[in-house]
């Protein structure tokens, strides 16, 4: 997932960015409130995390901002702000969940996977299937007609994007917003290096291939026998 984190305390950033890399996830940081919610405004987002108490522009300013500009992507207040009536107030204003500080990365974790999996509209989903092919949502584990296949975390993440839109033409402004943070350089190649060796790992080994090259659009994985259709 592509995620948001606007939060001012440099040390918590720094943790949540750590553990959310580690899990194959991207994310976008910063700790100014301003900046925040410009980046909440331009950039696609599958989950935000907001902490309250932000320079320029506080937490819930901008979530009210982006549900009245019709921004629907889930959002998850962190905040030291722990008593009863400041977390209806953050539910209030447009949040979906609240978690307060201190806390376990292992439960910020899975609020915003749960969180995640809602914007697909996908609250069961727990693997994606092409053909023989399936990536484990839970475990991170991918494999092909029933044979692991070991993917760094960039190939997985990419995979990932590429069977959640299966048989849609994927470009390469996607992939950079979705995979790659926003001061990624969209000028280089690094994203035919990594859809190189991702496909030499899910296509080559096999007979057919899933993975196809839409010259000029993009990418597109799909079925074998949905190619000439």
């Amino acid at each position: 997932m592509r995620i948001l984190l606007i939060e001012d305390d440099q040390s918590v950033a720094d943790f949540i960015i750590k553990g959310l890399n580690e899990n194959n996830h991207v994310v976008d940081h910063q700790s100014d409130g301003k900046d925040g919610l410009f980046l909440a405004t331009t950039e696609p987002y599958d989950v935000m995390i907001i902490d309250r108490m932000l320079p320029n522009v506080d937490g819930l300013a901008i979530i009210r901002t982006l549900r009245a500009s019709n921004i629907k992507t889930s959002i998850l207040i962190l905040s030291a702000l722990a008593d009863v009536e400041q977390r209806v107030e953050g539910l209030q204003s447009g949040a979906d969940d609240y978690l307060v500080k201190p806390f376990a990365f292992s439960e910020l974790l899975v609020r915003i996977e749960i969180l995640g999996k809602r914007q697909y509209a996908e609250p069961h989903i727990t693997e994606l299937v092409i053909a023989d092919l399936v990536l484990d949502l839970l475990t991170h584990k991918v494999s092909r007609a029933d044979q692991s296949i070991d993917l760094l975390a960039t190939e997985y993440r990419l995979l990932e994007y590429l069977m959640r839109h299966a048989e849609q033409v994927v470009s390469r402004t996607m992939l950079f917003e979705h995979v790659w943070d926003y001061n990624f350089d969209p000028q280089t190649n690094v994203i035919d290096v990594h859809m190189s060796r991702l496909r030499k790992k899910i296509d080559k080994p096999f007979n057919n291939a899933l993975i196809h090259t839409i010259r000029g659009t993009g990418y597109v994985i799909r079925p074998p026998e949905k190619i000439n259709s």
